[in-house]
Parts: C-alpha cells; structure tokens; sequence
C-alpha cells in the first residue's frame, strides 16, 4: 500500500476515535472519558504488550478547554480601564524617578507582563478578610513592586508625594522603598521577595504552618489561601523547587503558584532552547502538584477547537521559547511564515486573518477570562498545592521601547515618543505638553473607575498588601520557670544545650505559655539531646502516625501527632528557617504570638541559610535561632566542615538580631527570659542567636552581690575576681561560651604559678559591646559641645589594672571589635581557621585558646608592658609545654 494512503488511512481512523471520544465526552462527561483511556491504555498493555511513552507534560495548550471557563464576573471594560492606570503609573514612577536622578534604578517590564495576573487578582480573589475572620497571605514578585503602589495610589492609600519619592526613602516627607521591606514600610509590605527564591520556599512552609496551627486549634481552618506570585527565570533558584515535593505530600491545596511565564530573565530567555512551561509542567506534575496552564488567550480558542488534526498544536509545541521571543518582536507577516508557513495546512487555518490580527492575539496571561479561570479553578482545587503557568510578553505595552526584547529587564526610561505610544496603547487622558514629565494620573473619588475599585476591595475584606499587628501582648512569663537555672548544677556536668533543652521542657508546660512555642529542629533532636519532647508534645504529622514506630516499646520512641508541636523538618536548614519565620512573624500575619527556638548546627545557619536569616530580619520576624555544637574546638571528631568558628561574626551585620554566646545556665535562662519579654509582652521588632555546646560542664551558681542579669544582657559583667590580693601585677580575662573554662583554668595558673592576679570576666555579647560603644562614638560626633557619652564596655572596666585578654571559640576578629574602646592592652585568642577532626584538648592547643595559651598571652602582654621580664616568657614557655614553631592554625 502507498505510504499517502496509508497516511490518509491513519488520519481517518484518528478521527474515528476522536468522533467516538467526542460522543463520550458529551454523554458521560470528564470522568467517564478519562476512565475510558486508562481502561484503553490498560488493555493495550496487557493484550498486546504496548508501552505508552511516558510524558509528565500535556500539550503545549490550556488547561482549561473554553467550553469549561466559568463567566467573568465583573466588568471587563472597567477592569481594562483601571488596569491602564495602574500601568500608566507604574511605568511613570520608574520613569519620573531616573529623570530626577540619574541610575536610581526600577523596573518597568516584570509588572507589565504580570498586570493581568494581578488585576483580576485584586478585583476577584485576594481576600484580606473572609467571612469567618481568615485571610489571604499573598507573596508578591519584588520586580512588580512598582504596579503593586500604583495600584495602591488609585486606592488612596499612597499618596503622590510619595511616588514622586520612590527609591528616594530619604526625601522629605518619606518615599517608597525599591522593593518589598516591611522593615521599611512595616504598614504596606509583609514579605521580602526580591531575593529571588525565597518567596516560593517560604510560601510552601508558610503554607504548611497554617495547617499546623490549625490541626492544634491555634486557628480556625476557614480556608484561606497562599499566594505565591513568581518569575519563571527565578524558578531556578533552587530554594524555589527544593521543598515542592513537601507541599504535595502534606496536600496543602491552600497554596497557589502563579508563574508569570514571559519566557525571559535578566539577561535574555529563560529557556532558549527549550520550553520552560513544559519544564515547569513536567517538575510539578512529578511533584504531585495541581498544574492549570494557560498558554493561549480567548482570541486562539477558534482556531485551536478548529485544529481537528492537532496540527496547530503539534506545532506550538515544536516551537523554542527562545523563537517565540522573536515571533513577538517582529511583524504579523513574519509570524505568519515562521509559525504557520511550516504547513500549507496551517496557512490555510490563518487565511481569514489579517498580519495585523494575527500579532495582536493575545497570549493566556493577557487575558482576563483565561486567567480568571485559572484561578477559579485553583481555589476551589482541593488534596493538592496548585501552580498556575501564565504565558506572557516581558515589558508588554513598550512597543519599540522593550516589548519582549532582551534588553527589557533593565528598562528604566523611555523618551516622548515612547511614551506618547504607551499613553495612546492605554488610553490614559494626559495632553502631549504634559508627556514629557511622565506626570501621574489618578482620576477623582467618584469616577467610576475608583468607585469601582474600591468597591470590589470592599468585597473582599479590604487593602491588600497590607501589614499590621494583629496579635495582642503576652503577660510576662513567671519567674519561676527560669530560678531553678540561677542555682547551678551543685558540681553535676552538664552541657549548655541540655540546659537549654532543660528550660523549653519547663515552658512548654506551662498551660498559657506552652501552647504558643513552636520547636523546630532540621532532623537533629537525638543529636541535642531533644528525644523526650517526642512523647511531651509529639511531632507534627498532617496525617497522624499511620504506622507503629520501631521503637515502640522504649520510653522516647518517635510519636508524630495530627496536633504534634514539634516541627521535625529533615535535613533541611532552609525549610527549618522557613518554619521559624512563618512562626516569628504570625503575630502580624495570623495574630497569633508563636514563639519559634529553631535549634540547629550553629555552623549550618548564617553560612548556609544567611539569606533567609536576612529576609527574617526584614519581616520583623521574632523568636530564638539557637546555634548548637556551637565553636570551633567543642565539637570532637566532626572536622572541617562541622566546626564553627565564625556564626557570631556573620550575625554581626543583621541590625536587629541580638547574638549571645552564653557561658552558664544563669545566663542562658536570663537571655530567654529576656527575650521573651522584649519580643512578646514588649512587641520589639527583634529576634535572637544564641549559641550552646554539648560539652558537660559544671553550671555555677550565678553570683551574688551585684547586677548580674544587667550584665548579662549587655553583654559583660564581672563573674570571678581574683583571690589574690596582695599581687603586683594584674591581667583581665575575658572569657565566653565553653572556653570560659579554659579561661577559669588559667585564672588558677597564672595566680599560683606566676603571681598575677587576673579577674575572669564573662562576656555574654560582643554583638551588644561593639552596638553600644558605637552608638555612643556616633551619638559624641553629632553633639560634640555636650559631655560624652562612655560606652558600657569601658566604664565596666573602669579601674580595672593590667592587659586585657580576650579567648574565645570564634575567630579573633570579634573581640578586636572592642579593640578601642577597652581602657588597656587587648589580646585577642581565637580559631580563625579551618576545624580539625580531634578530641577538645587537642583542637584548643591547635588554635591556641587552651588554659596554657591563655596564660602565654598574659604574660607575653605584661612583658610588653615592661612588667616582667623576657627570662619569665622564656621560662614558661618551656613549663606550658607550648611549640613555638608549630603550624599556624589560621591558614594550615
């Protein structure tokens, strides 16, 4: 037979099935069809041994087929005028802003691709209030920033003055920031999402703790929704796929993605060569995910239900995102030859349309009744997180100017004509003369256009984005959860982290406060000693435990709870830091005062999720980041890769993060107590870092006699004067964390051994030391004819005689911060360097912050002070057992 007739053959029986799957679909509906094709698929298996290829894509087309679409509820004349406006302004703001100051930055095409997305958003789903009290928690693209205040100016809520300022905060009568900083803009902004990635992993977690306050009745589940509004170049970032499969697993269908697919990032397209919907498609179907896409607008429906052959859509598929770029740059007639001319067929499909007709079809993301659809069917989507991939145009409306062009991204001005074009594409009534300024245009309070606005607002509970506190104060927490730790261990050794451990135990018993801590820990409970809390307040399971664990018969076995309180996360420092910020910040976002101690390997937190650290910052997040097996030499045998060193010099930068490095239980339990109070009862806009160790050590009483607790949060206080009273020569020891008691042991040897009388001085904070001594530098540079200000760390040691010697068991850069303000010699020891699999002994000879080290450091220090003598340093070096030509630990 000829190979045309059996193509036509082929095409006929094609139809045939497609006439028979047609009948189907029209008598038994959806359902019955699909059911038909597994039993189809199933029998060519079995019968005849065929192996359909596997394909985790559909076709290259919408999801939603036309004839499903629900009606668009609104008007959509009125929603096309409002959403002008809200472009007009968006791109006058950016434009104004770099012509009153040259290279302040903006952008203008992410948000001009995303403009529908977010209109019929705003006007039909974003709900800042539902009829049961809940809300939408919405994470918007920081590239759109621009469209979310011009929006917000129509509404009334920002006024002219400043969008005139943005990115100029510092102009009288205050401006906008460049992105989203609730730091900045506490009352507008609740996320941070222009650090590309975050957004999406902290929307998953975000999610997933909405759950998690509802299945322990911390919250009412009244169905509202996590929205995650994302660029398709940053689906890159692998904090944006990492924790998708989580979401599918604890079927979080109370979380949409929405994926603005203009195919192009920064510096060109996203996938060139390849399609990155199919992509994305193929990630998020294998993930489990709910996935609707919408591809083609209302104007492609004909020809798409007309393309009985799947030809059209055969070819659409065949196409790179890369030459869709292109298709949209040039000329109808080009796209005409390029898509179409590949088949007569297909030409004779598109004879009916103009050049002009065919470039103007608008893509699925530009169209308001296909992106409606999409997003009526995610809400109501239940058992599975929902990603929505809308293909648009970057930079749509520039024309000329940086539609679709690889250039767009970095748009920040456009001349007269320019704009002219843009002002007539959307119909915006502002006269030539004008255009030159990109003048702002919002049009009265009565216009229908506001009233209109305004009144869907109203319709769905009010202003979005905003930020506000929703959670009322805490009382204090009582005194006697924390007394028992000022007592000390009467000689028992015991680590700082157990004593930690010890202190949650007590407040997680306690009937008001307990309920509102949330422990999260990234698969590491049995490494900090945490097992007993599996059977105190259970793992979070969304599930319950749907299995009889292998430990059953023990006293700590592993017990998951539908209304568990433990977060147990995984190997996951991010996802862990996800958790901590959904629970650091639900006093604003759920008005719910959860207490997050997000408890980890200090050396996996500032180096690896440092990012995120900053974002929690930004947020106003609250709550303890507690660093465990913290320090270079208290962690034996780990090596290189385990040992910190440095987390307290990466948490110097985050402003409002207070970082202690306790030595003694007193101190751990007065940070906490503190901290508690400051953040929850006081309603500071902070959190915390402390660091612990798992090296047993006997805890003392805390001193008495003096203000300790003042001390202790300031970050320095005096913990044992010397015994020897009569000494001429003296030394001040500065110790913190486990090498405290290096510091203790040398306090003995130098007094015994060498006559000098040294006080042992604990130095809780030098965080808190190096802020106040600078703002007391600044505060004496701006007011220099008033008397200075004495920063804390130099009137404590006001007459305090001798060098000072500072050892701890992070790098020699942070005690040299106080280096100025210490009224004396200051000696710093620390473990700059890389860490060694050795026992503690061993690595703190190595880095040379022992007891032996430390008295080394003293006298070599009194000898430079000419207080002793060389023979003295020569002697002890021998007595010390020290190597003088060992490797130096910093760069071995």
């Amino acid at each position: 037979m000829a190979q045309t007739e059996t193509d036509g053959l082929e095409v006929l029986e094609t139809r045939e099935w497609v006439d028979s799957l047609d009948y189907v679909l029209s008598r038994g509906g959806p359902n019955r069809a699909g059911r038909l094709l597994q039993q189809l698929a199933l029998h060519a298996r079995t019968a005849a041994g065929v192996n359909l290829p596997f394909s985790a894509t559909t076709p290259y087309q919408n999801t939603i087929a036309p004839a499903q679409q629900p009606p668009f509820p609104g008007s959509q004349e009125m929603e096309r005028r409002i959403k002008s406006l809200v472009r007009w302004n968006a791109l006058a703001m950016v434009v104004r802003a770099n012509k009153l100051q040259e290279g302040i930055g903006g952008h203008i095409s992410t948000f001009a691709s995303a403009a529908t997305l977010y209109e019929v958003a705003f006007n039909h789903f974003l709900r800042a209030k539902t009829e049961t009290g809940d809300r939408d928690v919405v994470y918007f693209q920081g590239h759109a920033a621009p469209g979310i205040y011009a929006r917000a100016y129509l509404e009334g809520r920002i006024p002219k003055e400043k969008l005139q300022n943005f990115r100029r905060e510092m102009q009288k009568g205050g401006g906008l920031s460049s992105y989203p900083h609730p730091w900045l803009m506490p009352d507008f902004w609740e996320f941070p999402t222009v650090s590309m990635g975050l957004g999406p992993i902290q929307a998953i977690y975000h999610s997933r703790f909405i759950k998690y306050l509802e299945n322990r009745e911390l919250k009412p589940s009244t169905g509202g929704k996590v929205w995650a509004f994302l660029g398709d170049g940053e689906m890159d970032e692998p904090e944006s796929l990492g924790s998708i499969t989580l979401a599918s697993r604890e079927k979080l269908d109370n979380l949409i993605f929405v994926v603005n697919c203009n195919l192009q990032r920064l510096d060109g397209p996203v996938r060139g060569n390849g399609k990155i919907i199919q992509e994305l498609e193929a990630i998020f179907r294998g993930a489990g995910w709910n996935v609707i896409k919408v591809i083609w607008g209302t104007d492609w429906d004909n020809l798409i239900e007309n393309d009985r052959d799947g030809l059209l859509v055969k070819r659409m598929g065949e196409v790179s995102d890369g030459q869709y770029q292109k298709y949209f740059v040039e000329s109808g007639a080009y796209f005409r030859q390029n898509l179409f001319g590949s088949d007569p067929r297909l030409l004779k499909m598109v004879e009916h349309l103009s050049d002009e007709q065919l470039v103007r079809m608008r893509l699925g993301g530009h169209d308001p009744i296909k992106v409606h659809a999409a997003y009526k069917a995610a809400v109501e989507h239940s058992g599975q997180p929902t990603i929505i991939l809308a293909k648009t145009i970057k930079g749509y409306g520039l024309g000329e100017a940086g539609e679709g062009k690889n250039i767009t991204h970095q748009q920040k001005k456009l001349n007269d004509d320019e704009l002219r074009l843009f002002r007539s594409r959307f119909g915006i009534p502002i006269p030539d003369a004008e255009l030159h300024e990109a003048p702002f245009y919002r049009p009265s309070d009565d216009s229908a256009e506001i009233k209109y606005m305004q009144a869907r607002r109203q319709q769905l509970g009010g202003y979005m984005p905003e930020r506000k506190v929703r959670a009322t104060a805490l009382k204090s927490v009582p005194d006697a959860h924390f007394e028992e730790f000022h007592k000390g261990t009467d000689g028992r050794e015991v680590s700082t982290t157990m004593v930690f451990v010890r202190l949650l135990a007590k407040l997680l018993r306690d009937p008001e406060l307990g309920k509102l801590i949330v422990p999260i820990i990234p698969d590491e409970a049995r490494t900090f000693g945490m097992e007993a809390l599996f059977r105190q307040v259970g793992i979070y399971s969304n599930v319950g435990q749907l299995y009889e664990p292998v430990d059953m018969d023990t006293l700590l076995y592993y017990k998951e709870a539908k209304n568990g309180q433990i977060l147990e996360e995984g190997i996951t420092e991010a996802g862990s830091v996800c958790s901590f910020i959904a629970a650091g910040t639900a006093y604003s976002n759920h008005g719910i005062n959860t207490i997050p101690f997000f408890i980890y390997y200090s050396m996996f937190g500032f180096q690896r999720i440092g990012d995120l650290i900053w974002a929690a910052a930004d947020m106003r997040c609250r709550g303890f980041l507690i660093g465990g097996t913290a320090g270079r030499t208290t962690l034996a045998g780990e090596g290189l890769q385990h040992q910190d060193g440095h987390s307290h010099v990466l948490a110097l930068p985050v402003p409002n993060l207070l970082a202690y490095d306790p030595a003694f239980a007193y101190e751990i339990a007065i940070i906490i107590q503190d901290g508690i109070r400051r953040m929850y009862v006081n309603g500071e806009s902070i959190f915390y870092y402390l660091t612990v160790t798992n090296e047993p050590l006997p805890m003392p009483e805390m001193p008495k006699g003096q203000n300790i607790r003042d001390g202790v949060l300031k970050g320095l206080y005096r913990f044992k004067a010397s015994s020897k009273t009569d000494a001429k020569l003296h030394a001040q020891l500065l110790g913190s964390g486990t090498i405290m008691f290096e510091v203790l042991k040398a306090q003995q040897i130098l007094e015994e051994k060498y006559g000098v009388a040294a006080d042992v001085w604990s130095v809780t904070s030098y965080k808190q030391l190096y802020r106040d001594a600078n703002d007391c530098e600044r505060w004496n540079m701006l007011h220099p004819t008033d008397p200075a200000k004495v920063p804390y760390v130099t009137q404590t040691f006001e007459g305090a005689a001798g060098p000072f010697i500072a050892a701890s068991d992070y790098m020699k850069v942070l005690p040299e911060s106080l280096g100025k303000w210490v009224p004396g010699q200051l000696v710093s020891l620390g473990t700059d360097g890389f860490g060694r699999s050795e026992g503690r002994a061993s690595l703190r000879d190595f880095f040379e912050v022992d007891a032996k080290h430390i008295v080394l450091a003293t006298l070599v220090a009194l000898a430079r002070e000419k207080q002793i003598g060389p023979d003295v340093l020569k002697k002890a070096v021998q007595e010390l057992g020290i190597n003088p030509e060992k490797a130096n630990p910093a760069i071995s």
